[in-house]
């Protein structure tokens, strides 16, 4: 695997309150294991951003000593792996935003890839989004916003090029941090050499349609150059949000 993180501030907000990471990690006889997270905080000033590297740094940090304490990965564990570390991360930052009132109130969303043996295993709460862009094949959208909007289309009260531009899109129904308990949602992915996983927050995949996207993944471009294109991409056709993207070639 081979993976770059991008985060930019965009051309209007004053702080940044995306937050992205990821890691390739070692194991057994020459095999990998990449852990890659992303998120979009909220809260109003500084608490935003403080609750998406807390929840980032932390959904890394459980994984990592998972995997460096057990020297093996059980598949079958993994799902109950990833439900205990949301619900770890989302008790500190619940806890920190009840400790301190100048947090009070702060969440994030939290979208993270859990990548082994030809497979990912991705969870999400909110609306930063993964996808998987085949080699042989189209974008495929993993992950279903936890969001008003995404709740209009599901009814088909709206369509998805409305939901684009629609007052409500801001407005998620799921985060990390805002209650005692978080419910994740987890899919599980099968991979082929040459496919591309993307995370990417929605100042990304709001102004920017999904065949755009496509496109940029299938231009042959390296990782850092897909990455910088998208941000280009999302500040050029709005920039009224911070646009964060992790880009994973498998």
């Amino acid at each position: 695997m081979d993976f770059v993180c991008t985060s930019h501030i965009g051309i209007v907000r004053k702080n940044n309150e995306d937050y992205c990471k990821g890691e390739i990690i070692e194991i057994g006889e020459k095999k990998e294991v990449g852990i890659f997270a992303i998120a979009d905080g909220m809260g109003g000033h500084k608490k935003g951003e403080v609750a998406s590297q807390l929840a980032v740094e932390n959904i890394i940090e459980i994984f990592n000593d998972s995997i460096i304490q057990n020297e093996a990965i059980k598949v079958e564990y993994i799902d109950d792996i990833i439900k205990q570390a949301y619900n770890t991360v989302n008790t500190m930052v619940y806890e920190k935003s009840k400790a301190d009132i100048s947090f009070d109130g702060m969440g994030t969303t939290l979208t993270m890839a859990f990548v082994y043996e030809n497979k990912a295993y991705v969870a999400n709460v909110g609306d930063s989004r993964c996808y998987v862009c085949r080699k042989e094949g189209n974008l495929e959208r993993i992950t279903s916003d936890h969001s008003v909007v995404e709740e209009y289309v599901k009814a088909k009260i709206i369509t998805e090029e409305e939901a684009r531009v629609h007052p409500d899109r801001n407005k998620i129904t799921r985060a990390v941090g805002t209650e005692p308990v978080v419910i994740v949602d987890i899919f599980e992915v099968d991979l082929s050499e040459g496919d591309i996983i993307l995370l990417a927050t929605d100042g990304l995949t709001g102004p920017v349609e999904g065949n755009t996207i496509e496109a940029v993944l299938k231009s042959g471009l390296s990782a850092e150059e897909m990455a910088n294109k998208l941000v280009e991409l999302a500040n050029d056709t709005s920039g009224k949000d911070n646009v964060t993207v992790i880009i994973v070639m498998v």
